[in-house]
């Protein structure tokens, strides 16, 4: 840090740790500056762990990819041979799930509905009652709005 006396010199505090030619070095001002944003240990260990965690997941990445290459090419036959049999295995699994899947959407759709209509104000009923006064508000505009402009149409022509 420096201090300016009145005869315009400037004094610099000794940097305790460093000798006068490594002070009044050029590059002196940007080691302080990189010593000063260096990262501390905690930082260093917490990029090692990251770099060491990174690498294993990576290496288990590569193990399981080559497995999977190397059994989809040794059990390639015997899918060949038995593909007539997966087919309609994977139709019939699939159609049983999509069954399952929009049956129990509709048991959902129908105990929501249930439970609304009794007023036991289920999960969403006020987001429902706010789009039905809405729905309600804006038809009564229009209804509003259609008196209106019919009642300047027959003023427009009055022998209409």
């Amino acid at each position: 840090m420096a201090e300016t006396f009145s005869s315009g010199q400037s004094q610099y505090w000794p940097i305790y740790g460093t000798s006068t030619t490594e002070r009044n070095s050029p590059y002196a001002s940007l080691r302080r500056l990189l010593r000063s944003h260096s990262p501390t240990s905690a930082h260093f260990f917490g990029f090692l762990a990251l770099f060491i965690s990174g690498g294993l997941l990576t290496f288990l990445l590569g193990v399981s990819l080559t497995a999977t290459t190397i059994g989809f090419i040794a059990f390639l036959p015997l899918i060949i041979i038995s593909g007539t049999i997966w087919l309609p295995g994977f139709v019939l699994v699939g159609g049983c799930l999509s069954v399952a899947v929009f049956l129990v959407g509709a048991v959902a759709f129908l105990s929501w509905s249930y439970h609304y209509f009794r007023g036991m104000h289920p999960a969403g009923s006020d987001q429902m009652d706010y789009a039905r006064g809405r729905i309600y508000d804006t038809a009564l505009h229009v209804k509003d709005y259609a008196r209106y402009f019919n009642g300047r149409a027959k003023d427009a022509a009055p022998g209409a």
